[in-house]
């Protein structure tokens, strides 16, 4: 049977709760849409004929060819043979199982029903070991044995470009013209240039079921960031995932492209993707949250003064994270791209060490406490992955992470941002992030990496994982860039 709704995930208004509701629910409709979610964030999906679907619904789910599992973004067969599918396995099909709580229509396509799936291994009718949805599914059925709750928040910046994906490509992607000029943050008036695409993004995204917080222009020619409303970790990311594919529909309306590309410019700052989680017990409390009778003075125990309105469990949540983030960066930046924005630092608000800090944007992790916020609110913002991430496989890294320091009650590694100094850095006091997708692919699968712990992704994720992420920095070495031809062509 199909995946319905579960504590694991908030089911969409409407979502069927069986299938005869289901049947209600289709029963003016022809065609339905459903996707699942390669590795590289990509939706793969497809239009089913409602009967079609009806039966697969009542069942374990649909064939789906694994070949997406085989091949990169740009469908090019990886390099070297990977787990999932491969010339071996004759690139089987997979079962998609269709996850009813993840009912919406999708209103710029005449509200055609559409659904996310899994996918399953066809022996085991287990999720197979990087399907995206069943990796974050895992984590948080971790936490909910403990009685907690995965909640998160996502934002993301995005360039804007007034072109068409046929302009692209005639352009060979240079010289492309940013949708408005100049840097405006948070500006009123960029908005009213390209106001109609502008309002759409919001008002389709709470049509689609995809609830925003913000929306406003963010610094950079043709640049905006959205924030989408909290909520657990699972529907975040599903949430995620879809504004993107919602933003690049909407745009295409209005001949616009957006791109959640890390760094499309070299002398500009890039597009982050932070996200915000926390960890909530059975009665809807924030686990990170001091109970009232420390909020006056904080927490006698913290170990610094920038923890002391943390819990002693968010304490060793953020730890956690710190402790693995190294093993687990190309989660968080899965392209060659992404360390182009990490390269730069704290000069482009892009954060490229092990760090922390209360309130503070220079930080890899930004504690969100009292007295800056209320107790309920209190959180930790993740600032290193880009807008290219994989949500669901960042998510999944910062919450094994988190339950990962919990566990084994770990101690952070050293002060807070605030007290550090770039000689700091420069003297190995603070540790780096590895600065490229070949070295933090290389440290993600060492035999002692984290990222190897069946608690964390275990072996058969970091494999398979780290070989679409080697095959990814083959193809750029055996590149030949602009760069390098500009540089060395005359004068070598």
């Amino acid at each position: 049977m199909p995946r319905s709704s579960t504590t694991a995930i908030s089911a969409t208004e409407g979502a069927p709760a069986s299938i005869a509701d289901l049947e209600a629910l289709l029963k003016n409709d022809i065609k339905v849409k459903v996707a699942g979610i390669d590795v590289d964030g990509v939706l793969r999906g497809k239009y089913m004929s409602k009967e079609k679907f009806l039966s697969a619904a009542s069942s374990d789910g649909f064939n789906f060819c694994s070949v997406i599992f085989g091949w990169d973004i740009h469908d090019t067969v990886y390099s070297r043979e990977l787990l999932i599918s491969n010339r071996a396995n004759g690139y089987r099909d997979l079962i998609a199982s269709i996850d009813l709580s993840t009912y919406r229509r999708i209103p710029w396509e005449n509200n055609v029903p559409f659904f996310l799936v899994s996918f399953l291994d066809p022996d085991t009718k287990e999720p197979i070991c990087a399907d995206p949805r069943g990796v974050l599914r895992k984590v948080v059925e971790r936490a909910q044995t403990k009685g907690w709750s995965c909640v998160a928040g996502c934002e993301y910046e995005y360039f804007q470009f007034k072109e068409t994906p046929e302009s692209l490509a005639k352009k060979n992607f240079k010289d492309l013209q940013p949708l408005t000029p100049g840097m405006h943050g948070y500006s009123l008036l960029r908005t009213q240039l390209n106001s109609e695409y502008f309002n759409d993004l919001f008002d389709e995204s709470v049509r689609f079921q995809v609830p925003l917080e913000g929306h406003h222009t963010e610094t950079g020619p043709g640049v905006y960031e959205t924030a989408l409303a909290y909520t657990d970790a699972l529907r975040m990311a599903d949430n995620a995932i879809l504004f993107k594919f919602l933003a690049k529909s909407i745009g295409m309306k209005h001949g616009v492209v957006p791109s959640f590309m890390a760094k499309p410019w070299g002398n500009l700052p890039g597009c982050s993707g932070h996200i915000h989680v926390s960890l909530r017990d059975a009665k809807g409390r924030s686990l990170f949250a001091l109970p009232e009778e420390q909020l006056k003075s904080g927490r006698s125990n913290a170990q610094y003064e920038d923890t002391k309105f943390l819990s002693q469990e968010g304490e060793w949540f953020l730890a956690g994270v710190l402790a693995g983030l190294p093993d687990v960066l190309p989660m968080l930046v899965p392209t060659i791209n992404g360390y182009k924005r990490l390269v730069g630092g704290e000069a482009f608000w892009a954060p490229n060490a092990v760090t922390y800090g209360y309130d503070s944007r220079a930080a890899s992790v930004r504690i969100i406490s009292p007295p800056s916020v209320p107790p309920s609110a209190t959180r930790l913002e993740i600032r290193v992955p880009g807008a290219d991430m994989n949500p669901y496989f960042a998510m999944s890294a910062i919450f094994a992470l988190g339950l990962r320091g919990i566990e084994k009650k770990l101690s952070l590694p050293g002060p807070p941002v605030s007290q550090l100094s770039q000689e700091d850095k420069k003297s190995g006091k603070v540790q780096m992030l590895p600065q490229s997708l070949e070295s933090a692919t290389e440290r993600m699968m060492r035999p002692e990496s984290i990222a190897r712990e069946e608690s964390v992704f275990g072996n058969d994720f970091v494999e398979h994982f780290g070989g679409t992420r080697q095959h990814e920095v083959r193809l750029w070495n055996e590149a030949v860039t602009n760069w390098e031809v500009e540089r060395y062509l005359e004068l070598a």
